[in-house]
């Protein structure tokens, strides 16, 4: 079953006490940023710290990534560091170009096998910013298996096409960027997340910008404050139409495996497999809300 991704919230490296306390708030993903959020003085410093929060704390069954700085700014040392601590994922920032995954790929590679770690088991995130990255969205989707995930970085992306973000309207402004980054990451296979949404009091529009994404076909949307991550999970959240639904296409095949019987059917209707993969999607997303208990899902 993949990976649910409804919240990825952006935690400053440089912050101790929001590392420690990172995993108290029910996101999916957490994030920790030593790009943007740490100015060059504290790099260093921000990357030993997530090291040793990574190293030492118990995130469970959360997904830890981890933003680099570009290669040629710290990068290295930032996935050094981290592979070496365990972390989930890479995220790339500013991503342009297949070759910029195969960059970090390969430094990646290089750590893994110094330090004895499986080959392949640290994962990438993208962030794509700009238009080039937005043209070349399949490309870096499809760029190497340890590529999970593309996400969108709206404030870079909004500067470069000489505009800025508009919240409450209809988010024109992004709609191309985001229907080729979720094309793309739904033709790869892997799961595509919104960008931020900067403005923590104004959870009306908030709101309706989720909702948005998700009627786009987006997982999940990035955070920067745990008091919106209710809000994403809520909108996220099936309902009980949709759960029943689930149900039973999941006994409908249950049925069938019982009868020893290679058709499926339900409500005279044949069922294959993309109405089965949405099925177990609302399932698990009832488990992930609590509506479902785990045996169900």
């Amino acid at each position: 079953m993949e990976r649910l991704r409804r919240t990825m919230m952006f935690v400053p490296a440089s912050n101790a006490a929001m590392l420690r306390d990172a995993n108290l708030y029910g996101a999916d993903s957490i994030m920790f940023d030593l790009e943007d959020s740490v100015s060059l003085k504290e790099k260093d410093t921000s990357r030993f710290l997530v090291y040793q929060a990574v190293k030492t704390f118990d995130f469970g069954n959360t997904e830890t990534i981890v933003r680099i700085n570009d290669l040629s700014a710290g990068g290295r040392d930032d996935i050094e560091a981290m592979v070496r601590a365990g972390i989930d994922c890479i995220r790339l920032p500013k991503t342009e170009t297949a070759q910029d995954v195969l960059d970090v790929a390969e430094v990646i590679t290089e750590v893994e096998e110094k330090i004895g770690r499986p080959v392949g088991s640290t994962k990438m995130f993208c962030a794509i910013e700009g238009p080039t990255g937005v043209f070349n969205a399949l490309a870096i989707a499809t760029a190497s298996e340890r590529v999970v995930g593309i996400a969108l970085g709206a404030e870079d992306y909004v500067t470069s096409m000489k505009t800025k973000r508009y919240p409450d309207r209809n988010g024109e402004e992004l709609f191309f960027a985001r229907s080729m980054i979720v094309h793309a990451a739904r033709a790869a296979g892997i799961a595509a997340v919104d960008t931020v949404f900067s403005d923590v009091n104004d959870m009306d529009n908030f709101r309706r910008e989720v909702e948005r994404i998700k009627q786009l076909g987006f997982d999940g949307k990035s955070v920067i404050n745990p008091r919106q991550i209710p809000v994403v999970n809520d909108v996220f959240a099936p309902t009980e139409k949709e759960i029943d639904q689930a149900r039973n296409v999941m006994f409908a095949i249950a049925e069938a495996e019982s009868k020893g019987s290679g058709v499926i059917s339900l409500n005279g209707k044949m069922i294959d497999k993309p109405i089965v993969e949405r099925a177990e999607r609302v399932l698990a997303l009832a488990k992930a809300a609590g509506l479902i208990e785990e045996e169900e899902a």
